[in-house]
């Protein structure tokens, strides 16, 4: 008889299912796998510690950059600011010689003037708004003699295609059309 008890019913029957003797798996395989995988572990965390690191120096380099673009953005809205202030803006025009302008005139679509236009009031072209001893261009001369500049357009350049450009002379002005009347019954 064997040292231990007798099993009886399932019991016997589960008990044969298992090998009777001790069977005694190589330890040697099993040790080195868990080695391998402890140590490849240990250099996946190595690696990615070194990964997260480097990402929060590149976040950092990157919220420096955009810290100093942004002062650099405010800079130049306040230098945009100062240069479109209305005494700015005034300024600047009666240092090119513009004049303040009086009542304005339109141009209708079918050519026709709406409203009266006249030259800017002569007491505006013969001040001195900048000071004593700044020139103003076009003071001193009345309001009809003030030097004005024309620009010239280019002529066209021929198109690839050999075909040219419209003449906008040649071009009639546009004439508003009636509105379609819609037809009744329908």
């Amino acid at each position: 008889m064997s040292g231990g008890p007798q099993l009886k019913g399932r019991a016997a029957r589960l008990a044969r299912l298992f090998p009777a003797g001790r069977a005694r798996a190589a330890r040697t395989p099993f040790v080195l796998l868990v080695v391998l995988l402890l140590g490849g572990g240990l250099i996946g965390l190595l690696v990615l510690n070194s990964a997260l690191s480097e990402g929060s120096f590149h976040l950092a380099d990157l919220q420096k950059q955009t810290k100093n673009l942004t002062d650099e953005e405010q800079a130049l809205q306040r230098d945009i600011d100062s240069y479109s202030s209305p005494d700015a803006l005034q300024r600047r025009a009666h240092q090119l010689g513009m004049v303040p302008g009086g009542d304005p005139a339109f141009l209708g679509p079918g050519g026709t003037v709406r409203g009266v236009p006249a030259p800017a009031p002569e007491s505006a072209v013969l001040s001195d708004p900048l000071g004593p001893g700044v020139p103003v261009p076009g003071a001193g001369l009345p309001a009809a003699a003030a030097p004005v500049e024309v620009p010239t357009v280019p002529p066209v350049p021929p198109r690839a295609d050999g075909l040219q450009p419209p003449d906008p002379a040649a071009v009639p002005p546009l004439t508003p059309q009636p509105a379609p009347t819609p037809t009744p019954g329908r």
